[in-house]
């Protein structure tokens, strides 16, 4: 996928558990600064504490000004996300919006 001037991207792991969550958090604060598109599509666990640190980075580039959009997310990313109460909807692509 090409990306624009200024925009990082990343891909989830496949299982976003607790030993997960520290090296997502410091993946995405080394992104910090960038325009950042999330490729979720891999997902097959998504344990609360990596649904925190997504949320804080959403929240944190909201701040900054900047854009942190997912640009595919798995069918077990969407349902665990709906599952707990977090709608990512607005975080969503344009293409993927439901």
């Amino acid at each position: 996928m090409a990306s624009r001037k200024g925009e990082k991207s990343i891909s989830l792991a496949t299982v976003l558990d607790l030993n997960e969550a520290s090296t997502l958090r410091s993946k995405l604060m080394g992104l910090r600064g960038s325009n950042v598109v999330i490729d979720a599509s891999g997902v097959e666990k998504v344990g609360a504490l990596c649904v925190q640190v997504l949320m804080a980075a959403a929240k944190t580039w909201d701040e900054d000004k900047l854009s942190f959009t997912f640009t595919k997310v798995s069918d077990a990313f969407h349902k665990t996300m709906q599952l707990i109460g977090i709608n990512i909807d607005h975080l969503l692509a344009k293409e993927i919006r439901q």
